[in-house]
């Protein structure tokens, strides 16, 4: 059984800095991360396939994304974070097709809080 663990969230003032980490039980080639603010579905913010990645066009240029695979473990590096970045975040493997939609994932961890204050 896979799994995804994530850490790292929680309480930051607007234009501070968070880095989230994703461990794995397994070394996967396609790992993404959502997040999901109350109310709302389950949004793109990242994915990294090997060495190559992408980014939401919303945290480009803020958020990046890296990975260790000594450790099978994928970090989200946030900057410049705002108010709006508030939301659970999750990271996911696994994925066919569509690495931007969250449907495309197999195996899903079990989310960090991620809360900005203005």
């Amino acid at each position: 059984q896979a799994q995804l663990v994530e850490s790292g969230g929680g309480l930051v003032q607007a234009g501070g800095s968070l880095r989230l980490s994703c461990a794995a039980s397994f070394s996967y080639v396609t790992v993404g991360w959502f997040r999901q603010a109350p109310g709302k579905e389950h949004e793109f913010v990242s994915v990294i396939v090997g060495t190559d990645s992408a980014y939401a066009a919303s945290v480009k240029g803020r958020f990046t994304i890296s990975r260790d695979n000594a450790k099978n473990t994928v970090y989200l590096q946030m900057d410049s974070l705002k108010p709006e970045d508030t939301a659970i975040y999750y990271c996911a493997s696994n994925a066919r097709n569509n690495y931007r939609l969250a449907t495309s994932y197999d195996y899903w961890g079990q989310g960090t809080q991620v809360t900005v204050s203005s």
